[in-house]
């Protein structure tokens, strides 16, 4: 039931019961669904969204690109296996285009992620080169707009 995944993907905080009052199915019925769903693998996990700036905590987020020489019988598997196996990075695409990875990490200094570049990433036999890009800020992520405190042009807030 698709209507199942696309509720919980936007608001993961509904409850069987929920669901089954939006979409007029027994709570059973949809226990027995979300059930199936993580034991096949097509609900990985659960997560919050949280705008880390409106925190005390300190970190940046840094997107790399990274040029790879495919392993022959492997292809690109072993080597993201290797990429991702760092608790730093978030997110590991595969890419088409100019670069053949798109890594997404965090780490509390952009000397902690030049540091993981250097020393953790840029050494992994068959990577070939690496661009980072660090997040300056975001302003939508996962489908959800950060909203900012507008300022006027005199650097007041509204009141």
């Amino acid at each position: 039931m698709d209507k199942i995944l696309k509720l919980l993907e936007e608001d993961s905080t509904l409850t069987a019961a929920d669901l089954a009052l939006m979409l007029s199915k027994e709570v059973g019925d949809v226990k027995n669904i979300i059930e199936k769903y993580e034991k096949d693998g097509v609900i990985l996990g659960y997560k919050t969204i949280i705008d880390w700036d409106k925190t005390d905590r300190e970190y940046v987020s840094a997107l790399i690109e990274v040029k790879v020489m495919p392993q022959r019988d492997r292809g690109f598997d072993k080597i993201a296996e290797k990429i991702y196996s760092h608790p730093e990075v978030k997110s590991l695409y595969l890419m088409s285009g100019g670069f053949d990875f798109t890594v997404l990490i965090e780490g509390k200094t952009m000397k902690e992620v030049a540091y993981f570049v250097a020393q953790k990433l840029a050494p992994i036999e068959f990577v070939t080169s690496t661009a980072t890009h660090f997040v300056l800020k975001k302003y939508k992520d996962k489908g959800v707009v950060y909203k900012q405190k507008e300022i006027d042009e005199r650097g007041n807030l509204p009141l």
